[in-house]
């Protein structure tokens, strides 16, 4: 499957998406969130964004995110994409660009996780919001390919799989981020329906 950012695999992408069967969580006291995987060009390659929330956050400061927050009372869940993107890294998408969703995905801190896949061409004037964002960086799509990735291991705390998903170098993130990507490759990517509410994340990321 070519990953170059041109309309074939947006068409690819929005097909696969469309098709695709969610599964739906058990009834929960959770609080709603939506994030956004934002595929954009970058030189000829599709890629996605990802940032690095910034250091004063009073929760999960420093680690790698995708962009995305709590819905709002009487938002939807693309209403809530669009905004945190905007608030976030200062990208103004509309309902047009959003190829679909994802599974939501339950976290041990007590929210649920629906990603938003967003096309996004334009990224002038996209920068990060100080009180949020640290830094944002784009990664190609081809990395969610890398070989050796994903690592999944066991923890003594749970009988769940912890997923580690391979960045560039040395660098990797864990559920529930990883967990998202890692369903969006294996769909969008592979054309394989997995699911990953059932991955686990790390024990200090419980809180």
């Amino acid at each position: 499957m070519s990953l170059i950012f041109n309309a074939e695999l947006r068409d690819t992408i929005a097909a696969r998406l469309q098709n695709f069967t969610h599964w739906t969580p058990p009834e929960a006291i959770l609080k709603q969130a939506a994030v956004t995987i934002t595929i954009v060009p970058h030189e000829e390659e599709a890629s996605f964004l990802l940032t690095r929330r910034a250091p004063r956050l009073n929760a999960h400061a420093g680690q790698w995110a995708l962009p995305g927050g709590r819905i709002d009372d009487g938002e939807t869940i693309v209403e809530a994409a669009l905004r945190e993107l905007k608030e976030e890294v200062s990208l103004v998408a509309q309902a047009s660009d959003v190829l679909g969703t994802l599974d939501p995905y339950p976290t041990r801190s007590g929210y649920c996780i629906t990603p938003v896949i967003i096309w996004q061409e334009n990224l002038t004037g996209m920068v990060p919001n100080p009180g949020e964002v640290a830094s944002i960086h784009t990664f190609p799509l081809s990395v969610l390919e890398r070989e050796g990735s994903p690592i999944f291991m066991t923890i003594p705390e749970s009988e769940k799989p912890v997923i580690r998903l391979l960045l560039s170098g040395d660098d990797h993130i864990h559920a529930p981020t990883a967990a998202l990507l890692y369903q969006f490759a294996e769909l969008v990517l592979q054309g394989r329906e997995t699911r990953v509410f059932e991955l686990e994340q790390p024990v200090w990321a419980w809180k």
